[in-house]
């Protein structure tokens, strides 16, 4: 799992696969896919992402980079590395 502990918090690497069932988070080897339902058009899918993972890890949550790729980094504010990736791995199903 790609992440990075910086002083403003937690740099995630993330995959992203649009227009799946249902949104869900999985860990394969040391990539996090992200399965979005949304599609990517006008930022639907950023939004999700960004909602999802501030539900999920109770932080807030920033896109850094990667609008419009599928590969994306996101900032998790105020948090600690282990936390997060204690919390993701969690969700792996």
């Amino acid at each position: 799992m790609k992440t990075t502990q910086t002083e403003d918090g937690v740099i995630v690497e993330v995959f992203v696969k649009p227009k799946a069932r249902s949104f869900r988070i999985v860990v394969e080897g040391d990539e996090v896919v992200v399965f979005c339902e949304e599609e990517p058009v006008k930022g639907r899918v950023n939004r999700e992402i960004v909602k999802e993972f501030s539900k999920l890890l109770r932080r807030k949550v920033e896109l850094l980079s990667g609008l419009t790729s599928k590969q994306k980094r996101l900032l998790i504010r105020d948090a600690e590395k282990s936390e997060v990736e204690r919390v993701l791995l969690g969700q792996t199903g």
